[in-house]
């Protein structure tokens, strides 16, 4: 890969380590996330252009509060620190850090006292996020004081001698007005990056390496019907085409219209080989009389591996494979306890069972990725954006939207109305606002109605529009009160079956986005 101008994000444990790098590559500029833990000598021998401290939840002055070497400082790499991170960085250099007695959460006025380079171009008076109960009361000897807020006396400052600056709100949380910008001050006019990480370096780099790693062999790709899947096949084909054979196990689980548009517009678009396997009989008959939902996750899983071996079998026989495409992304090697070139892989439905005769060496073009730059990357290699932006959707499919046992009827019914709420969601355009939308069959349940001139007992089913970033926390979306009364009407009076529309209101947590 292309030596590009990296940053290194070292997490103190935030709560937004990988929103920060996500910023960074906003920016245009490359970043990873590396533990507190790992020492500043192999910190430094990565080269980075500079180094992002980020928050935390501890008191930096606590017995038990990961230190930050000061041989970070004294190394001539531009170093940004952030909440945790700024006092960290302010403690190690010599200032004053200790509680104010007025702890600052959430929103919180800063005033710019000086705007120096950071906080060039930004307003004097300013809205930010913050989180903390310690803080800056003395900066370290050669830093300028910027900003303060009541409980803050001290809350930006910079050093442009050593190229050192730090913040005690959160500039990469949405709240924080100018945050974008002011991590960008840092980047562009602090550490003198240049911003080399685009959409088009990331194609042209990961298909010169799939040649690379791959020569003249076979590929399998396993395709779910989801976002990484599809990209991960795309970029593979499009580095070595018709080596590479995609399966797709249809079982019979997925929405309406989700299992054509794997078989025809994706294949339309890129022109691959793809294996289709109708399972929806075997999956049906191993779920039958089965209403515990870990007990349906279990079976889709198993007849899922079951299905995906034999067919893998077959191709092998026909192409001998070596190799195996998996959609592991950035977040699922970081939270797997990898990070900077780590080898740990997520445990994944499409492939964590298969036999020991049947491994295959991994192919990975995702695994530097956030979701983001993923569905960039699919839009970038021609895949259509009705596949790009698909909303996540679990594994197991319609059968944990199910409440009770999954039979062919159900699912029809289920579709029917799951249709109706996303072509109204889509007709709305809130598509993109949205990050999933549920629609659960209360199908154990039955409820009173009325319909045209007689007493109906049908099923009552639940709307789930839910706002997330990236599914760790979520909160309930506030659909305008015509599209849900356009979503209720249509589905009381086109699916039969179904008598009451309600909504759930519950974020995440305390509840999950899925039931089941």
């Amino acid at each position: 890969m292309t030596e590009h101008e990296l940053v290194l994000v070292v997490d103190f444990g935030a709560q937004y380590a990988q929103l920060i790098a996500r910023r960074v590559r906003e920016a245009k500029v490359y970043s990873e996330i590396v533990p507190h833990s790992i020492p500043v000598e192999e910190m430094l021998a990565r080269g980075p252009k500079a180094i992002i401290l980020s928050g935390g939840p501890q008191s930096v002055y606590a017995e038990s509060a990961p230190r930050v070497e000061s041989g970070l400082f004294e190394a001539g790499v531009p170093a940004f620190g952030i909440c945790y991170g700024f006092q960290a960085m302010a403690q190690t250099l010599g200032g004053e850090v200790r509680r104010t007695g007025l702890r600052e959460f959430g929103r919180t006025p800063v005033t710019v006292s000086s705007a120096g380079t950071l906080l060039a171009g930004i307003p004097e008076d300013l809205n930010v996020w913050m989180s903390h109960g310690d803080a800056v009361h003395a900066p370290p000897a050669g830093f300028a004081v910027l900003a303060a807020s009541d409980g803050a006396p001290v809350a930006a400052f910079e050093d442009l001698d050593r190229r050192l600056a730090g913040v005690q709100w959160h500039p990469e949380v949405l709240h924080s007005q100018a945050g974008q910008a002011v991590l960008e001050h840092f980047l562009y006019d602090i550490a003198g990056c240049s911003g080399d990480w685009t959409t088009t370096n990331v194609v042209d780099e990961q298909v010169e390496l799939i040649r690379q790693q791959v020569g003249d062999k076979q590929v399998l790709c396993a395709l779910s019907g989801g976002v990484d899947s599809a990209v991960a096949a795309a970029l593979v084909h499009k580095a070595i085409g018709d080596q590479l054979t995609c399966v797709y196990v249809d079982h019979g689980l997925q929405r309406s219209g989700e299992s054509e548009q794997i078989e025809k517009d994706f294949v339309a678009a890129t022109g691959i080989r793809l294996e289709v396997v109708d399972a929806e009989d075997q999956f049906l008959s191993a779920l039958a009389g089965v209403t515990d939902p870990e007990q349906k996750r279990k079976i889709v899983g198993r007849e899922f591996i079951r299905t995906f071996e034999a067919t893998a079998r077959k191709v092998d026989a026909e192409r001998h494979i070596e190799f195996l495409v998996q959609g592991t992304l950035y977040p699922d090697v970081v939270e797997s306890g990898g990070g900077a070139g780590a080898a740990n892989i997520k445990s994944h439905h499409n492939v964590g069972g298969l036999p020991d005769d049947l491994q295959f060496s991994l192919i990975e073009p995702l695994r530097t990725l956030f979701k983001d730059e993923v569905r960039e990357l699919g839009l970038a290699v021609g895949l259509p954006e009705t596949m790009v932006y698909r909303h996540p959707f679990p594994g197991p499919g319609l059968s944990i939207r199910i409440i009770g046992e999954v039979t062919k009827e159900r699912l029809d019914i289920l579709r029917a109305a799951d249709l109706i709420a996303r072509t109204e969601l889509t007709a709305a355009g809130l598509d993109r606002e949205i990050w999933q939308f549920p629609v659960v069959l209360l199908a154990d349940v039955r409820s009173v109605g009325v319909q045209g001139d007689g007493r109906t007992y049908g099923h009552p089913v639940v709307l789930r529009p839910v706002t997330s970033e990236d599914a760790m926390t979520a909160d309930w979306a506030r659909l305008p009160y015509d599209v849900l009364e356009r979503i209720s009407t249509r589905i009381t009076n086109e699916v039969d079956e179904i008598n009451r529309v309600t909504v759930d209101i519950t974020s995440k947590p305390p509840g999950t986005i899925e039931w089941e």
